[in-house]
Order: structure tokens, then sequence, then C-alpha cells
């Protein structure tokens, strides 16, 4: 929790280059804490506590296994978004906004939600950042209305099925690990859907109409 506070107030006007990419330094600094903690404390961390909570990184295998290809095989997908109008995928993009170019809330809200269903929801935010124009000061003013339907999509519909958010799909591993039956992929998608949809029904007629 500390290298998180100070990663996000020690501001340094440094950056660092990983892999080719440039990364702010107090970013940088983050990332390599907190992976030095977590090999830290599966070497110091007596072995007993693990055993009496049935610790297993198996669950955690299957997640990152999952994920890995979803961001592999989404790769071309988003490189079509991108694209915008001018891609295959125009007339997708085009129901976002009217034809004077006005931005469409509520299509904003289902469409971005309908992705974030089968994706994480970080890439599919960035994706509908970009398509709504990219620019933060935009879509913190004028656009503000559009930034929040965006926002709400990727993170609510993460939970419409197990892979919509990672501790989705890392809470069934655990619960099935430890043998508690849990809903199929489609099962748990018919359970989300008659509670979800309704509510969503109602965010989109109260806050994007």
């Amino acid at each position: 929790m500390g290298v998180v506070l100070i990663s996000g107030v020690w501001k340094p006007d440094l950056e660092v280059r990983l892999f080719g990419t440039s990364v702010e330094a107090q970013n940088a600094f983050r990332d390599v804490m907190l992976v030095f903690i977590t090999f830290a404390s599966l070497r110091l961390t007596p072995r007993a506590p693990r055993a009496a909570n049935q610790f297993s990184f198996q669950p955690m295998i299957e997640v990152a296994i999952l994920f890995a290809g979803i961001f592999l095989t989404i790769i071309p997908a988003l490189a079509i978004l991108r694209a915008g109008h001018e891609g295959v995928l125009a007339p997708v993009l085009a129901l976002l906004t009217t034809s004077g170019g006005e931005a469409l809330d509520a299509r904003y809200f289902l469409l971005t939600g309908l992705l974030s269903s089968v994706l994480d929801n970080a890439p599919t935010y960035l994706v509908f950042f970009n398509l709504a124009g990219g620019d933060p000061v935009v879509l913190m003013g004028p656009l503000a209305t559009t930034l929040a339907a965006i926002s709400a999509g990727a993170v609510f519909m993460g939970a419409n099925t197990y892979i919509g958010n990672a501790p989705n799909f890392m809470v069934k591993a655990i619960a099935e690990e430890a043998g508690i039956r849990m809903p199929s992929f489609f099962g748990y998608m018919l359970c989300s859907g008659v509670i979800l949809i309704p509510l969503f029904a109602v965010v989109t007629l109260l806050f994007f109409r």
C-alpha cells in the first residue's frame, strides 16, 4: 500500500526506458517494488500459514493463461476499432454518433459494456476513449457525459461474464479448487443477465438517455 501511495505522490520529472518503451519513473519504481515485495513474501513467509489457508498459484495461473489468450486475440479487433470511420467497422462506429456528429451516450455505454463483457475493462475503456476523440480536456468538459458512459460501461458490464474481469474468473477458480460447485460459463451469464440487464436498462434511462 505504501509503495502505491508513494508512486502517486512522488512525481519526478524523469522517464526510464523499459523494453523500448518510455515509462514514468514513479510507475517504474512502483512496479519494481511490487515485484520485489512479492518475491520477498514468497521467500520470507512461513509455509505453515500458506498450507493452513490452502494457498495455491493454480487459480492465478489459469487466469494468466486465459487473459494472455484474450489479449493476443483481441489485438486485430482493437486495431480495426482504432482505424475509426476508415476501417471495416465504420458502420458500427457510425452508431455512436448522430448524423451531425453528436455523441450518443446511451450507445457508448451499451457498446463499451458489450466489449467489456468479453475483454478486460482497461483496454475496452482506452479504445472507446479514443473513439470519442481521445482529448481528455474535451471529454472532461463538453463530453463529460460521454466519458461517464464509457467509464460506466467498461467497469459495470465486466460483471456480465467470468472473463469480463480477471477477479470473476479468479474467484471461480479458487472456489472450484476448494471443492465448491460453481455455475458454468453460460450458467453464470444467465444468472448475471437476469439481475444485471434490467439494472443496466435503468442506468441507461436515468443517466445516458
